[in-house]
């Protein structure tokens, strides 16, 4: 490779890479505790469910308890399993009767408990699972904003990871065994850096796609549809097969009886082994109501096996049926294992614990790589001006990225012996608590001070979460570990292994005045 284009390759990945970084870190890090949303949901709320995506439900029943509520006719009615949860996301369609009161005029949403059938609105559901998996993509911040910067980043991230490859290329094999901890500084980061990022480097670069591709799709679409759909963003969703099929409503009242469970049964015959994550019902006890079956295989069987049938409810006939079994076409499975491979839950927890694991060394990469770039610059020929401002730079950004592990710890403890837990309690507690830690750390001035005390608070406080939910819900891990409470038992051993490994670093650390950057003085 020439000098010119190594330097350049060499710059833009630094560059790049620095002004991610902050935010980057945010969605590694946060991302990384999303890969156990479920669990830690069904942890907070002391449930444990069955780990299959099949809706485990009396439908029937269900819907008669509903209809107590809810004047359900001429509506559509949409039952659905998002998470690996003990509630099922209820959808209501506004009527389609012209003669419905005005509120059966409105749309409905919530979630419904599969046990005792109880109804729970979106924020009095939210929990600090939903808030860590909604903060890695930055949801947080009012929509589109947060969800357009995160798909940019992941985009910068992929431009990023490609020049470093690149950049790397003539000795990505010798360096990745090379490890000189006792060198000077910028070789230590360095090192670190590179054997990392290797390691990681598949992981990241699938979450830099595939977050791309979630946050900023309609960007990069945005010219085939005006083009191919004359901007027609219906029809656009419609041959992707993201929207349901329509079924006239005739304004007549059923006259038969129908069962959603014997539908659902029906499916299940036909496929062995097939899950339910979806019943969708159209124009609910309407001569022309239909129900649409929805789900998958189990990913034991198959990994892109997406089906559904339609049935008639006059008749109970099925009117069409997509195969699971037969082979996906070509946009299903871009589709499906696009977020498959994302969202890492197809392989059990096996499969989680690694990618937590490579999520949280996506974060070391992104520290080391803004500490490779404050040593590159701290040297007596860049002025004392610049090399202030730089270091003060780093120090803010460690501050806003390291004090996240003891805020979210903290967290886990606050959810569990505050009660009612809501929205507006989750938001304030952590980004108050983050934003006061940041300060506490910023005004201290010392990276040593900050890396070393995140890691010790953070760890500290972890091995309270398994004593503050053993006392608050007498679930203590020999309890859990006998009656099988898996989500529950993975959720405090998790936060005891953090713990440990944290400690071991601390005990580790040290400040060595020879390799340590100098703090710059006047």
């Amino acid at each position: 490779m020439k000098n010119r284009t190594y330097n350049i390759l060499f710059h833009t990945h630094t560059v790049s890479g620095i002004v991610i970084s902050v935010v980057l870190y945010v969605i590694f890090f946060a991302g990384s505790f999303s890969f156990f949303r479920d669990e830690i949901a069904n942890w907070e709320r002391n449930h444990t469910v069955t780990a299959t995506d099949d809706i485990v439900l009396d439908f029937d029943n269900a819907l008669n308890n509903l209809k107590k509520e809810h004047n359900l006719y001429g509506r559509d009615v949409e039952l659905k399993k998002y998470y690996r949860e003990q509630r099922v996301g209820v959808s209501i369609s506004p009527s389609k009767d012209t003669l419905a009161a005005k509120d059966d005029k409105t749309s409905r949403f919530f979630y419904l408990d599969t046990k005792d059938l109880s109804q729970h609105q979106y924020i009095s559901s939210y929990t600090l699972g939903e808030f860590l998996y909604r903060l890695h993509f930055l949801a947080q911040i009012p929509y589109p904003v947060g969800y357009y910067l995160s798909g940019f980043i992941a985009f910068f991230f992929l431009f990023a990871i490609i020049t470093g490859v690149l950049v790397h290329w003539g000795k990505i094999v010798s360096n990745f065994y090379v490890f000189r901890p006792w060198a000077k500084l910028k070789t230590m980061w360095t090192d670190a850096h590179t054997a990392l990022g290797m390691i990681g480097l598949p992981f990241q670069f699938v979450y830099a796609v595939t977050g791309t591709f979630f946050m900023i799709k309609l960007v990069l679409v945005a010219p085939s549809v005006m083009i191919l759909f004359n901007g027609d963003q219906t029809k656009f969703y419609e041959d992707l097969g993201y929207t349901h099929p329509h079924f006239e409503f005739e304004n007549q009242k059923l006259q038969n009886s129908f069962s959603i469970n014997s539908m659902a049964t029906e499916t299940k015959k036909m496929w062995n082994g097939f899950e339910i994550i979806e019943i969708h019902i159209f124009n609910y006890d309407d001569a022309n109501m239909h129900v649409l079956v929805n789900g998958h295989l189990g990913y034991k069987t198959k990994f892109n096996s997406t089906g559904e049938a339609i049935y008639k409810a006059s008749s109970g006939k099925l009117v069409s049926q997509k195969s699971p079994v037969e082979k996906a076409s070509y946009l299903d499975g871009v589709k499906n294992i696009l977020y498959r491979i994302h969202y890492g839950d197809y392989g059990g927890y096996i499969l989680k614990l690694v990618s937590f694991l490579l999520g949280i060394i996506s974060c070391f990469v992104i520290i080391s790589g803004v500490m490779i770039w404050l040593t590159a610059r701290n040297k007596k020929n860049i002025p004392v001006k610049k090399r202030r401002f730089n270091e003060r730079l780093v120090q803010i950004y460690l501050a806003i990225c390291l004090s996240m592990y003891p805020i979210t710890a903290l967290s886990f403890i606050a959810v569990k012996v505050y009660k009612p837990i809501t929205m507006s309690f989750i938001y304030n507690f952590y980004f108050i608590g983050w934003l006061l830690l940041t300060l506490f750390f910023i005004i201290k001035k010392d990276n040593y001070f900050t890396n070393k005390y995140c890691l010790l608070s953070g760890a500290i406080i972890g091995f309270f979460i398994p004593v503050a939910n053993g006392l608050t819900t007498g679930d203590w891990i020999w309890r859990s570990f006998a009656n099988d409470y898996h989500q529950i038992l993975l959720v405090d051993m998790l936060w005891l292994v953090i713990s440990v490994i944290s400690l071991l670093i601390v005990f580790k650390l040290k400040r060595n005045k020879n390799v340590t950057v100098k703090t710059i003085t006047r």
